[in-house]
């Protein structure tokens, strides 16, 4: 008996976006449909883009040399320099069961979203273009080398948050910049801000993640702080106290809400009628900060699980955003409110130069 043929997925390539967004992102499932239509049809295809180069990085059965190759050639074709199709077929059938089947058929539909890029605005392309190039070229630098023993300073954690959420931030950036009217007169100080938005959220996420990280012979903890309180990272172990391991995640903590903070002082450069986009902003550094507050208050937790914000908290979040989002005063009451108790290291960016990213990024290795 011969098989019946796939039914035709006959929904539009915009379409397929908004349904598969929801099963690769939670967060960004909730966040996205916040933005203005326009911006929000754009940052969905962007988002699934950089969610196909974390698939490609994350897949266990491909060699070293095998990442760097598919990670070069999806950021070929991202820039119009290689073809999409050709790029799928070779690479999905390379997935293991290891992937989640979702973003299996991301990749299997890797032209459905190259598509969208294309019928973009040029500089939203090359936002795109660019977030994509300096991501591919720079996390698998640093997941290649994860171990126990960390990063060598904090320049290199910087780096690292640079290129896998900093460089996000700049890219949403300049979508936000290229889409509403108002935004461009802050362009500047949204830019310079942009990246240390991304790591207030990254750091917030590696400390959370810390535990389930080392488990699998992982750590992004910089070892200059941990040395500095006579602790070494390779001899941590879950749930054991150890003199200096609390005041050494106080600091990284006190660093994260300074980041943080900045990321307030972006989010209020948007103008208060682009309510929609506030809110994008909001509740992830609403989250981020209740989730500072949990490790802040919990520092012998042994898994993100512990840690992790209630779904009540998420609500009151997203109820109090809402409703305040184009209050200036009332926002910063609120940030203040939820940052209570935070030790603060106030940030006045990330500490790594534009020009030498990429050379800071490998200063861990050793």
């Amino acid at each position: 008996m011969s098989r019946a043929a796939p039914e035709r997925d006959t929904r539009s390539d915009q379409d397929y976006q908004d349904a598969i967004l929801v099963h690769v992102s939670r967060t960004f499932a909730l966040t996205i449909p916040e933005l203005p239509a326009g911006l929000r049809a754009t940052v969905t295809c962007a988002y699934l883009l950089c969610r196909i180069a974390d698939t490609i990085e994350d897949e266990p059965t491909l060699t070293a040399e095998d990442k760097v190759r598919y990670l070069r050639q999806f950021s070929s074709v991202v820039g119009a320099q290689s073809d999409a199709a050709q790029l799928a077929a070779e690479l999905g059938p390379r997935l293991s069961d290891r992937t989640p089947a979702h973003e299996r058929d991301l990749v299997g539909n890797l032209t459905r979203v190259v598509s969208s890029v294309r019928l973009m605005e040029r500089r939203e392309q090359a936002a795109i273009q660019r977030c994509i190039e300096v991501m591919c070229e720079g996390m698998h630098q640093f997941q290649r080398h994860a171990s126990l023993r960390g990063l060598n300073r904090l320049t290199d954690l910087d780096s690292y948050c640079y290129h896998v959420a900093g460089v996000v931030g700049e890219m949403l950036t300049e979508l936000f910049c290229a889409q509403v009217p108002g935004m461009q007169q802050h362009a500047a100080a949204l830019r310079s801000l942009a990246p240390s938005f991304g790591q207030g959220l990254q750091m917030t996420n590696i400390l959370k993640d810390m535990w389930d990280d080392h488990g699998r012979g992982a750590c992004w903890l910089p070892r200059e702080i941990f040395d500095r309180h006579g602790l070494s990272l390779e001899q941590l172990v879950p749930g054991r106290a150890q003199p200096g391991f609390q005041e050494s995640l106080v600091e990284l903590i006190g660093i994260a809400h300074g980041h943080l903070r900045n990321a307030l002082a972006y989010t209020l450069l948007i103008p208060a009628a682009q309510s929609g986009i506030r809110r994008f902003c909001l509740w992830s550094i609403g989250l981020a900060l209740l989730t500072l507050g949990r490790i802040n208050q919990h520092p012998a937790f042994t898994a993100g699980a512990q840690v992790k914000v209630s779904r009540r908290a998420v609500m009151a979040v997203r109820t109090l955003t809402n409703m305040s989002a184009r209050s200036d005063r009332v926002l910063r009451v609120l940030f203040a409110y939820a940052a209570r108790g935070l030790p603060l290291v106030e940030q006045s960016g990330v500490r790594v130069d534009a020009s030498n990213r990429i050379t800071e990024k490998l200063s861990h290795v050793g």
